[in-house]
């Protein structure tokens, strides 16, 4: 079938095999021009199909020529369906690697559940023995509590009042006022359920309990914080609760690894598009102008950037992992220098609708959400049938 990008709000309902496995390609090739890292071995990636987690999965496994297991929940491809980014991503990802020699398989399901953290653990048991890396990347809005039963459904909202700002329709350019009413207690405790540590810190417990990490194994989370523009609806927010959460739950499992002379970290990155934070009002507006002024200096990174600094120059250097006051890793350093944000911060004062597309980057905004669904990639003929279905590879059923 002939596959077209079919829009709605910040979702985009179709997503074009060719064109994600074209951006598969080119971030192993970026991984393999930056040269071997001396890293993971054997790796578990918990939200591994798309952003950062595909990112670490392909810097493990192109970067340190490991042994990846991805775990992920996305929609198989069927005739005349689509299927969704995230698996035409692992689909690629697989292929290439099985082509590389690499061992790479998969498990399709709700990684909250204890069903596929058990296969999780059959698997590492049956193929790997241990893992020396576990990448806990996963972006869901709901969470059911496998102990509970209980379903909690996260909220984006300010703590204490209301919150008023600017955003940027990114399809359109058009920039409005957003108004974003307060949570209440109910709103806080379900979010960090959902995007808190606890899911994490059942994994660590359960691949420790069986005998799966290796000795002086790492364990990695992912986090971001961000400016004063977006405090008030992120950070200071409902999220920023659960990132809290987050945070603190790496100095338990720390704790917990002790006795393996284990590590666990959480690495704070930079603000990039993806599906979730194309869904939070503010922040589009805030990437268009952080592109514009990254790039300007030459210092802008997507996803496998990102990832393959932090492999490279902060997890596996051989010495002491540099971390900030509060325990954790920051690449989203050169975001939060003070030159990129006294511009990006003077920049917000001025944008206008009439403005935006000369002082903003809406443009590159718009192409890296198109790309997450395969679509406007180079090299790509959008016009040309594909075969809508596609099987991955190392899928365990």
């Amino acid at each position: 079938m002939i596959i077209t990008p079919r829009v709605r709000g910040f979702i985009c309902l179709t997503s074009h095999p060719e064109g994600c496995e074209q951006n598969v390609v080119n971030q192993i090739n970026y991984v393999k021009s930056k040269g071997a890292i001396d890293g993971p071995k054997k790796v578990l990636v918990i939200g591994a199909s798309t952003g950062f987690g595909l990112a670490s999965r392909i810097t493990a496994a192109f970067g340190s020529n490991a042994a990846t297991i991805g775990v992920y929940f996305e929609k198989p491809s069927a005739e005349g369906k689509p299927g969704s980014p995230g698996w035409y991503n692992t689909a690629a990802f697989e292929k290439h690697a099985q082509a590389a020699g690499l061992y790479a398989k998969s498990i399709n399901g709700d990684a909250f559940s204890d069903e596929i953290k058990r296969k999780t653990l059959d698997l590492i048991k049956a193929d790997l023995g241990q893992v020396d890396l576990v990448v806990y990347s996963l972006a869901s809005p709901r969470r059911t509590n496998p102990k509970t039963g209980v379903t909690h459904n996260s909220v984006l909202k300010p703590i204490g009042q209301t919150f008023s700002n600017k955003t940027v329709d990114f399809h359109t350019g058009n920039v409005t006022e957003v108004s974003i009413s307060p949570a209440n207690d109910e709103d806080i405790a379900n979010t960090v359920a959902v995007m808190g540590g606890e899911d994490w810190e059942m994994w660590m417990d359960a691949l420790k309990a069986e005998n799966l990490l290796a000795e002086g194994a790492t364990t990695v989370a992912y986090s971001y914080i961000g400016p004063a523009l977006t405090e008030p609806v992120y950070r200071k927010g409902t999220i920023g609760r659960a990132k809290d959460h987050l945070e603190a739950t790496a100095f338990s499992i720390a704790d917990k690894l002790k006795d393996l002379h284990g590590r666990a970290f959480v690495s704070v990155n930079k603000a990039l598009v993806t599906q979730a934070s194309s869904a939070i009002p503010v922040i589009p507006l805030y990437i268009s102008l952080l592109y514009k002024v990254m790039k300007a200096k030459g210092i802008h990174e997507g996803t496998i950037e990102q990832i393959q600094r932090l492999y490279q120059e902060r997890l596996y250097t051989g010495g002491e992992v540099p971390v900030d006051e509060k325990g954790r890793i920051r690449v989203d350093d050169w975001e939060m220098r003070d030159d990129v944000q006294a511009e990006v911060a003077a920049l917000w004062e001025q944008a206008t609708t009439e403005n935006l597309q000369e002082i903003g980057d809406l443009a590159g905004y718009r192409t890296d959400f198109f790309h997450l669904f395969g679509f406007e990639v180079d090299g790509v003929d959008y016009e040309k049938d594909v075969n809508e279905v596609v099987e991955v590879p190392g899928l365990v059923s």
